[in-house]
């Protein structure tokens, strides 16, 4: 016991205080069992009130208010979590690896703003996604996209939906999170290139309304297809329409659509002639597109962290390179064979070269559709807000003169009958 004491003596007791302090987290943390059912029950109660403020009272008001709420509650006091935007990649990963577990919390916030954009269209947009408000908050003086501008612009997010698809089905991240640009805006904190990121939208967002929305956002393209088939939808005016133009100007994204003058028959068989030679390329289109997938399948594998470590591996190995990263010494570390890493990078490379395929295919029938549907010639007497594009904001209904006298005739005849 005495050789003991010494031993001790001989070594002073250990500092734990050296000053270091933990670092504060980035992203939020993981809050109680009760924190994701409530903002569930949040999301649906807010969903369903802007339906109401929107179909039955026409209150701009009310939907700017509640948009207000949104953003604070869901983009800054919940720091952006969950993400019903980037809630696809979640479902798409569970749908593919039969190891990932998603909480069925998280399917609900994937479910349930395609559902009420099924009946009352794309209320989600307009009043409850903190996205969308926090570039609300600073379009001061957004101007008119060319319409064929605003076509081609609108192909991008449905590139940017099937690579978010593949990147999740293949494990190689969530590039939805990892590029989102007001995420950092709204945990207060983030890498600069990120804040750099969201400045920029916000100043485009001066100008152009919306433009994450409308030319990125990869949640918008499943609202596009369910408020298409929207039961209950906008209505610009309460009664007949007067054709004075005003809402097509109120509204900043383009999506009140002019009455369309009876075709002559001239033009019609032009149309007729112009549909004919889009379905004969169509399938050459959609050829095309499965053919510049292949030819990018092994740039875009690269993004998967396995593909990029064996080809940071086999550079070392041959002796290209002689300086390793942190990841490649890792992995030396762990004494893992060479030969492994090969295979698995191999068997993903594999995957990525028939998700690339499906996704220039997928891009290829996109690309198809747009020209088919601008062949169409459709016939409107009035002007009318186009069910897959309309934000659901209500800024129509200020901008309506048919509309505020309706609602003086109410008041009126309510003061008569007192």
């Amino acid at each position: 016991m005495a050789g003991v004491a010494l031993a001790e003596a001989r070594f002073p007791a250990p500092e734990f205080d050296t000053g270091h302090k933990i670092p504060s987290p980035t992203a939020p943390l993981p809050g109680g069992d009760y924190s994701g059912y409530l903002d569930l029950s949040l999301l649906v109660i807010a969903m369903a009130l802007a339906s109401w403020l929107l179909l039955r009272k026409r209150s701009r008001k009310g939907i700017f208010a509640l948009s207000l709420f949104s953003l604070i509650y869901f983009g800054f006091i919940r720091h952006g979590c969950i993400c019903v935007v980037g809630s696809l990649q979640n479902v798409t990963m569970a749908l593919f690896d039969s190891s990932y577990t998603i909480p069925i919390v998280l399917v609900a916030f994937f479910m349930l703003p395609l559902i009420f954009a099924l009946f009352f269209g794309r209320v989600f947009c307009g009043a409850v996604c903190p996205l969308g408000m926090i570039q609300d908050v600073v379009a001061f003086k957004p101007i008119k996209v060319s319409p064929w501008l605003e076509n081609i612009l609108g192909l991008i997010p449905y590139f940017y939906l099937g690579l978010a698809v593949l990147f999740a089905a293949t494990g190689a991240g969530f590039i939805i999170c990892q590029y989102d640009p007001f995420v950092a805006f709204f945990r207060l904190g983030g890498s600069f290139n990120m804040l750099l990121l969201g400045a920029a939208f916000l100043l485009v967002g001066i100008f152009v309304a919306r433009p994450y929305c409308r030319y990125l956002c990869p949640y918008g393209v499943l609202l596009r297809w369910t408020a298409f088939f929207s039961k209950y939808n906008v209505s610009i005016t309460p009664t007949d329409c007067i054709q004075c133009r005003l809402c097509e100007d109120a509204c900043p994204y383009g999506s009140i659509r002019k009455p369309s003058p009876e075709r002559l028959p001239e033009a019609r068989e032009v149309g007729v002639r112009r549909l004919r030679k889009l379905l004969v390329l169509f399938p050459l289109i959609v050829i095309a597109g499965g053919v510049a997938g292949f030819l990018i399948y092994i740039p875009l594998s690269t993004a998967h962290p396995v593909v990029s470590l064996a080809e940071q591996v086999a550079l070392e190995d041959s002796g290209v390179t002689t300086v390793m990263t942190l990841a490649s010494e890792a992995f030396r570390e762990t004494g893992q064979s060479v030969a492994d890493l090969y295979t698995e990078a191999l068997m993903v490379r594999n995957k990525f070269k028939l998700g690339s395929v499906l996704l220039g295919i997928w891009l290829g029938i996109v690309i198809g559709g747009k020209l088919l549907s601008l062949s169409v010639y459709r016939s409107r007497k009035d002007y009318e807000p186009d069910r897959a594009t309309c934000l659901s904001c209500g800024r129509c209904y200020e901008s309506c003169p048919v509309g505020e006298k309706k609602e003086i005739e109410k008041v009126s005849v309510g003061v008569c009958e007192c």
